[in-house]
């Protein structure tokens, strides 16, 4: 008996031992987990479209965001210098600004930890040394109450959780790629401060667990120094949403209750996602979270419910979220950013904002953890692709806030962030730092860990080097040129002589892939919206080639999203297309464009072209009669015919002054 005993406890050491345990998040040890995260690192890419966005991260994106939020336009550390008493002078920014400095943060040490460069690290202890100056002995950390003397935890739009929540994710990450502790002495006893202030359960802070970042804070504060306060506190903040009575309060202003925040119901009993898009998102992801630690399957039953219900009945084309700036939910709350009906897609007024877009592939990303299903990848990747890089031009230093799926120069829009034209710097600056940090950060997403083997969930020219959950070493060379080809060669490079499994992605519009090794075919299914499982015994120089056919196809929505019956969306590989009027005929309006249904389109790459991408190309008809009527009596219109070339959706509004639509209306021959 005491050799069996002995013989357990080994095999959990060696466990502990090989864990890896610096990923994205560290989910290395969390028990309900199927797809384990890689160390942060272990993936670089090496060439191709996200070799080539890592590169601008590294020399545009990161180093201007940081001018900006370290200078006088962008005020972020100028806040935390004046709280430090380094400065005078007043808060610059929205009550959440503290919480886009600790992402821009986050996004600098993603690329430290691929290019080592010490001025990275020295400019980080800088701030962190800044930050700690700031923070009070009680770890309470806000610039924004401090400076404008309000009261804390006086109002929940404060946003002192949300801050919170990037201040512990970013303090983990820096912790997990430099070993230093400076970042996260300062995180600790912030957290520490939330767990005395809250864990009591005050009645005047029931209400407060408004944008839930906090949640996935807590969770890798947990996971990372291993204290189970940490969890519980999580958990607190998911057991107190829906239970409080739904009226103003001095905390909850009217604009900002019920549905808007996702407090109708208790998360276990929801059916349907809600509110704004961005609150909800985070609040389902750290929920995620709490499951792979817990298990708890009432929980992870809602995740599911509300995973599908964003996918399958408020998703975008492109994998954005939030159909409206300002509108009212179902249950007849007024919402902001927000969820609305299912199937209610409006394109001209879709606000879709970069975060929540960004935030619906960090749920997928969590959701393919706990279940090892290709759905939520696909989602990653589709997110990824569109509605995330549409988020930033092609150069890297400009903005957009919200990523409609059509845009008028004749539309003058009422004061909201759907604009035509990247902006240098948006006063709501969230979007930003969340889009550079995930640009920064995506390798990680790239592959996961299984209990006896690898997956490959996302395409890109790369080099894996890691350990594998029994500590043998795995290396893998990905050779491609996705998503402009569908090809993929994958070389092991390194690995062991037992037999282990490697799960190959196939992508749910993949139909009619091959899957071949070493030029021959695995006898494997190769069944769209899958992992393949190619279980053997490998060796070095083993090639695994994966040939996705790269059809042109065309989309049509579910027959209740009104706003594009009789449209059709063009979509190649994971990327979503879009018509901008640069490519029409002089005169010619975005609105004036048609697609034959027998139309065929040809694919070119073009190298020099918008920082190189693959356009598709075919015969539009061009409608010559213009009605500007509101209601005209129906003939027969005249047509041109031209040939336009249709770009990707993320690369649009790069050429100047344009209008732009991913929905086109179809002609039926």
């Amino acid at each position: 008996m005491r050799k069996i005993v002995t013989l357990i406890l080994c095999l959990i050491v060696g466990n502990h031992a090989f864990a890896q345990e610096k990923g994205i998040i560290d989910n290395s040890k969390s028990p309900n987990v199927k797809f384990k995260s890689i160390n942060f690192g272990d993936c670089q890419w090496t060439e191709g479209f996200w070799a080539d966005k890592w590169k601008v991260c590294e020399e545009t994106m990161v180093p201007y965001m940081g001018e900006v939020l370290c200078g006088d336009v962008g005020h972020a550390l100028n806040n935390f210098k004046i709280v430090a008493g380094m400065k005078e002078g007043e808060h610059g920014g929205h009550n959440w600004h503290d919480g886009d400095f600790y992402k821009y943060m986050e996004a600098c040490m993603y690329i430290y930890a691929q290019n080592k460069d010490k001025e990275i690290l020295k400019s980080l202890d800088e701030y962190i040394s800044i930050i700690g100056k700031a923070q009070h002995e009680d770890g309470y950390l806000q610039t924004s109450v401090d400076i404008k003397g309000q009261k804390r935890f006086g109002n929940r739009q404060y946003h002192e959780m949300y801050n919170s929540g990037h201040l512990m994710t970013s303090a983990c990450i820096h912790y997990r790629i430099t070993g230093q502790t400076n970042f996260m002495d300062i995180a600790k006893k912030n957290a520490d401060f939330l767990y005395d202030t809250f864990m009591p359960k005050p009645k005047e802070l029931a209400r407060f667990g408004f944008n839930q970042t906090q949640i996935m804070g807590l969770v890798e504060m947990y996971r990372t120094l291993g204290d189970k306060k940490y969890l519980d506190l999580a958990e607190l903040f998911i057991n107190m949403r829906g239970t409080q009575k739904v009226e103003p309060s001095k905390v909850a202003s009217y604009k900002h209750l019920g549905d808007m925040v996702q407090e109708r119901k208790p998360i276990r009993k929801e059916n349907e996602a809600v509110g704004h898009a961005v609150l909800a998102l985070y609040f389902y992801a750290g929920a995620a979270d709490v499951v792979a630690e817990t298990g708890e399957k009432e929980l992870k039953d809602a995740l599911d419910r509300l995973w599908s219900n964003v996918v399958n009945q408020k998703m975008y084309v492109t994998g954005a979220c939030g159909q409206t700036h300002h509108g009212v939910s179902s249950r007849v709350d007024m919402v902001h950013e927000a969820f609305i009906n299912d199937y209610m897609m409006p394109n001209l007024t879709a606000y879709n904002e970069t975060c929540a877009n960004i935030c619906n592939s960090m749920f997928s990303y969590r959701m393919l953890g706990l279940d090892g299903d290709a759905k939520y990848s696909d989602v990653m990747e589709l997110v990824l692709y569109n509605s995330a890089l549409s988020g930033i031009n092609i150069q890297g230093n400009k903005y957009f806030y919200a990523n409609p799926l059509r845009s008028l120069e004749s539309r003058k829009m009422a004061k909201t962030h759907i604009v035509q034209h990247r902006k240098p710097y948006l006063e709501c600056f969230c979007c930003p730092p969340n889009l550079v940090r995930t640009i920064a950060k995506v390798s990680g997403w790239a592959y996961s860990l299984t209990n006896n083997g690898v997956a490959v969930n996302l395409y890109g020219g790369n080099k894996l080097n890691t350990q594998m959950l029994d500590g043998s070493k795995l290396s893998l060379t990905q050779v491609t040129k996705y998503p402009w080809e569908g090809k993929v060669d994958i070389t092991l490079e390194k690995c062991k002589k037992d037999a282990f499994e490697v799960q190959v992605r196939i992508p749910e519009w993949a139909k009619g892939s091959k899957l071949l090794v070493n030029g021959t075919d695995a006898v494997v299914a190769a069944t769209p919206g899958t992992y393949a499982k190619i279980d053997r015994k490998w060796k070095k120089g083993d090639v695994i080639t994966i040939d996705m056919p790269m059809d042109v196809k065309y989309l049509e929505g579910h027959e209740r999203i009104e706003e594009v019956r009789n449209q059709v969306a063009v979509k190649r590989g994971p990327v979503v297309y879009c018509a901008e009027s640069t490519d029409l005929p002089s005169n010619a309006k975005i609105l004036d464009l048609y697609l034959p249904s027998s139309t065929k389109m040809d694919a070119t790459y073009k190298p020099d072209f918008l920082g190189g991408v693959t356009t598709v190309e075919g015969n539009f008809k061009i409608r010559q009669d213009k009605n500007q009527e509101m209601y005209n009596e129906m003939q027969k219109p005249t047509w041109e015919t031209a040939k336009v070339q249709l770009i990707p959706y993320f690369a649009w509004s790069n050429r100047g002054k344009s209008e732009m639509s991913v929905w086109i209306p179809v002609m039926w021959e």
